[in-house]
């Protein structure tokens, strides 16, 4: 039971691990510009899912946002084309500092569980030792 504990908690840091650097590459390249010739940087978001037998949680992909992106008008910029617009990705800060918080929670959790769950098996091994 404690070793099923660990483990389904193992899966859950994994998956939230993932999402914490996806999350982290999106709020580093939300500012990145691009010339409108090329692709906006495409945000990460991480699809999880159940484990087919129901103990955990595995990462079952990674989905891209818009490559469109936004156009800005800056035409002192270095990529600006002939109309002074440049792409930037379409990254709502806001919505990734939720989920940078919401990650960052998850990953705490499991780690909680994982550590208690350690506990209480030493726990048991030291009562069995009679001590």
């Amino acid at each position: 039971m404690m070793f099923d504990a660990i483990g389904i908690a193992g899966t859950g840091l994994t998956v939230h691990r993932k999402w914490l650097d996806a999350v982290s590459d999106n709020l580093a390249n939300a500012n990145t510009a691009r010339s409108t010739d090329d692709e906006a940087f495409r945000a990460q978001y991480v699809l999880a899912r159940a484990g087919d037998d129901a103990n955990g949680v595995y990462v079952a992909g990674i989905e891209r946002g818009d490559a469109e992106g936004r156009i800005v008008h800056e035409p002192d910029h270095p990529l600006a084309d002939a109309d002074g617009n440049v792409r930037y990705p379409d990254i709502d800060l806001s919505e990734q500092m939720g989920s940078l918080i919401l990650a960052q929670r998850g990953y705490q959790v499991n780690a909680a569980v994982v550590d208690r769950a350690r506990e209480s098996y030493q726990a048991a091994l030291q009562i069995g030792r009679g001590q």
